[in-house]
């Protein structure tokens, strides 16, 4: 049976990223809230990251805010490897039949996070395009942001620049330092486009891999977390070392296996494999550098 409209198809590759209402069943939902408050109970008792992935960094993200009585747990890396709560949505959600309508048949798991911004969290995402994360040989990658709670303008959400995956791949390297975010004076060329993606817990926006995009900081009372689930199209591959490899990278969710690679042109400079616990900390080096375009 068919998720989608022609006209949300239509939406989805005009702008770049459609919302979703209803991606998640409320059993799906209540599951992946109480997974990630016991994630949050346990980090008070930790004064920095702590966990382990499959290449060694640490699985779960502390903002400096972060202190023995309130939480500052920003991330959480590949939480499909120690939930099943996490792992039955990765595989079963709505979204995943939506992304195998959009790039299917055929689509595989690339990686998947939880991206928290707890009530007076001040964490800003900067603008950036996963896909100069991320390169394939094509660019039929999806993330679907699933909203765990309700998503405002107040609480830090998702903003956007609808068409700009049509566009260039911007840099994320300024004056040779991998930034993770675009110039300065890019963001200001699209400042007058840039969209807001709200909606309530259980909505879901899903999201083309080079579409422009960043968020603000959490400064109200309420929480803004979302579980990111990343998929792509059987025939991509990937063309630069997994900046998030797990033990469920490339499994195959929907379809059957093509047994081929397809290819599409384009050009940009290799990105910086992360080496500390999530991209934030390569983030945080835009600030003490001057960012050309």
């Amino acid at each position: 049976m068919a998720q989608l409209t022609v006209s949300q198809k239509d939406q989805f590759w005009r702008d770049g990223y459609l919302i979703v209402e209803q991606a998640l069943s409320p059993i799906e939902l209540e599951s992946l809230r109480s997974a990630f408050s016991v994630w949050v109970d346990t980090s008070l008792s930790h004064q920095t990251d702590y966990g382990e992935t499959l290449d060694g960094r640490a699985r779960f993200d502390l903002d400096p805010v972060h202190n023995a009585t309130q939480s500052g747990l920003r991330r959480v890396q590949s939480p499909e490897e120690i939930s099943e709560a996490f792992r039955n949505v990765m595989r079963n959600a709505r979204t995943v039949d939506i992304c195998a309508e959009l790039i299917g048949p055929a689509i595989r798991f690339h990686h998947g996070k939880v991206n928290s911004k707890l009530p007076g969290m001040p964490t800003e995402v900067k603008f950036h395009q996963d896909f100069t994360f991320q390169p394939m040989s094509n660019d039929d990658v999806i993330t679907c942001l699933l909203f765990m709670d309700e998503v405002t303008e107040e609480n830090g959400p998702l903003q956007v620049v609808p068409g700009s995956h049509k566009g260039p791949l911007f840099s994320l390297w300024h004056e040779g330092v991998f930034t993770g975010a675009v110039a300065e004076e890019v963001v200001a060329q699209h400042k007058d486009q840039i969209v807001t993606c709200t909606g309530a817990a259980g909505a879901a926006c899903l999201m083309h891999s080079s579409l422009l995009h960043g968020s603000a900081g959490n400064l109200s009372a309420n929480p803004r977390t979302l579980y990111l689930a990343t998929y792509y199209s059987d025939d991509a591959i990937e063309l630069s070392p997994n900046a998030l490899p797990s033990r469920l990278t490339h499994e195959l969710v929907r379809g059957e296996p093509s047994g081929r690679v397809r290819c599409t042109p384009y050009e940009m400079a290799l990105p910086e494999v992360p080496q500390g616990t999530s991209f934030f900390a390569q983030q945080s080096v835009q600030s003490d550098t001057s960012c050309h375009a």
